[in-house]
This record gives structure tokens, C-alpha cells and sequence, in this order.
């Protein structure tokens, strides 16, 4: 029962991150858009907000690298780019463009105070690019390339969500797809 608030705070400040950003989210949008007990977010988080934020974060990189590493297990590279990006798509049109990728919103505004955040964004970064690079070998792109292309699927992804939250329109992402599906087809 006490891991289940736990867990359900980590969840509803990753959902939260992804709207209202790191210094938009307090304890109590979590408390309230999780329904944990009001004194449980010290007992669980005694290091305060950046320990929520770490924990948040590195529970949306598992959550999405599982996406990733289930569509790398089919073998097809260009699949990788399509799944990494089929739930970007799907978060911002069903966010009507309000939501993005908490590890970036975090990302984007760690703090000197927690460097624990900026680490805890570069280790979800690096499990999705690792899931993706091994993907990509697996299909026939060769080690090194693999590497490259899997860091450039994960900034231009990023990227591209940025940019469909600025114009509320899916097109900067679907224009990327189709260039990452290019470049994985011709790696291969």
C-alpha cells in the first residue's frame, strides 16, 4: 500500500512535468492529481522535490524505453523511429499540444541546487539511444552508425515535440519521421 503512493506520486509528477514543467508543479498538484495521503509526500521524498523529480524521470525513460524495446525486438529499424514517435503523437494530439516529454521539461530547467536532475535526464536519454542503437545494429546498421543515428532519432524527436507544442500542430514531427525513416533505411 505504501509503494502503491509512492509510485502513484512518481506517475502524477511525470504527468504533471509534462504540462506544467519542473518549477510549475508543487507538492500539492502532485498530492491532489495523485490522491496520496497529504503527509506522505515527505515520508516517501525526504529530499524534497528534486528526489520526486529524479524519481519521476527516470520512471518516464523506463516507461518509454519499453515502448522502444518492444518495437527494436521485431528487427525493423524504421519500426524503432515509429514507436519512439507513435506515442509523442499521441501525447500531444490528445494533450491538445499542452503535454511534452517530462525528462526534457526537467531537463530544460535543472538547476545548479540538484545536478541529480540533469544526471537523472541524461541517464533516460541514454537507455532510449542505447535501446535504439542496439535496434538498428540488430537490423544491419553497423556499430558506430547505429550510435550516431540513434542520438540524432533522440534529438530530433525532441526537437520535433518542441516545435509541435509551439505551432500545436503535429506536422514538425511527422516531417522528421519521414527524414529519420530515410536516413535508418539507407543505414541499413
Amino acid at each position: 500500500m505504501v509503494t502503491d503512493s509512492r509510485e502513484r506520486m512518481v506517475r502524477s509528477a511525470a504527468y504533471l512535468f509534462r504540462e506544467r514543467g519542473y518549477s510549475g508543479t508543487g507538492f500539492r498538484d502532485v498530492i491532489a492529481h495523485s490522491g496520496a495521503p497529504r503527509g506522505s509526500i515527505y515520508h516517501h521524498f525526504p529530499g524534497g522535490k528534486a528526489e520526486l523529480a529524479e524519481e519521476a524521470v527516470r520512471y518516464a525513460g523506463e516507461f518509454l524505453n519499453a515502448g522502444i524495446q518492444a518495437a527494436v525486438e521485431a528487427g525493423d529499424a524504421t519500426a524503432a523511429v515509429e514507436a519512439f514517435v507513435g506515442w509523442w503523437r499521441h501525447v500531444l494530439v490528445r494533450s491538445e499540444f499542452r503535454a511534452g516529454c517530462p525528462v526534457t521539461a526537467v531537463t530544460v530547467e535543472a538547476h545548479d541546487d540538484a545536478p541529480q536532475l540533469a544526471s537523472a535526464a541524461a541517464r533516460a536519454f541514454d537507455l532510449w539511444e542505447d535501446t535504439l542503437a542496439t535496434g538498428l545494429g540488430n537490423a544491419g546498421v553497423a556499430d558506430d552508425r547505429a550510435a550516431r543515428l540513434a542520438r540524432l532519432i533522440v534529438a530530433a524527436v525532441e526537437g520535433a515535440t518542441i516545435l509541435c507544442r509551439a505551432h500545436r500542430d503535429v506536422r514538425p514531427l511527422d516531417e522528421v519521421v519521414a527524414e529519420l525513416k530515410s536516413l535508418v533505411a539507407a543505414s541499413v
